[in-house]
């Protein structure tokens, strides 16, 4: 199970970055390059334990659509969402937060397991992991911005 882990320091106060690293709308802004969208669950705002969201994307040409649902929360600290149903044979993503002085370290720890097997190992050492690694790189960049500008 491959597990990417990604530390992004965001000059803003934890709350400030806990609320928009599970704002609905500030993700499909994050993620405007692939048309994802929310169609089902929670379609707007600030996404809640026990909360779920249907997404639509296009990923490698293909409309896609994944079922996640927030399993853990703690405010201001840590959230977790997981795959009800989707492309992948499992994934969990943990959001960590930790004020870090004047600022925030956020931490994504995303675990998942490709599916189809050998073919899917193949497909995380040939291209997914880096792919997922992209997607979230431009997730938190977005973040951080939003957070950096709300907390001027």
């Amino acid at each position: 199970m491959p597990v990417i882990r990604l530390e992004t320091i965001i000059k803003a106060d934890r709350g400030i970055v806990f609320d928009l690293a599970r704002s609905i709308d500030l993700h499909q802004i994050s993620t405007a390059h692939t048309n994802e969208r929310a169609i089902a669950g929670k379609t707007s705002g600030l996404i809640e334990l026990n909360e779920s969201v249907t997404w639509e994307a296009k990923h490698f040409g293909i409309v896609q659509h994944l079922t996640s649902k927030i399993t853990a929360m703690e405010y201001p600290n840590y959230f977790v969402d997981e795959m009800v149903s989707g492309a992948f044979k499992s994934f969990k993503h943990e959001h960590l937060f930790e004020q870090k002085g004047e600022g925030t370290l956020m931490v994504d720890i995303f675990n998942y397991t490709s599916p189809m097997g050998m073919l899917g190992k193949v497909a995380d050492r040939l291209f997914l992991r880096k792919y997922m690694v992209n997607l979230l790189l431009i997730r938190n960049k977005v973040i951080k911005e939003h957070a950096e500008t709300l907390n001027l």
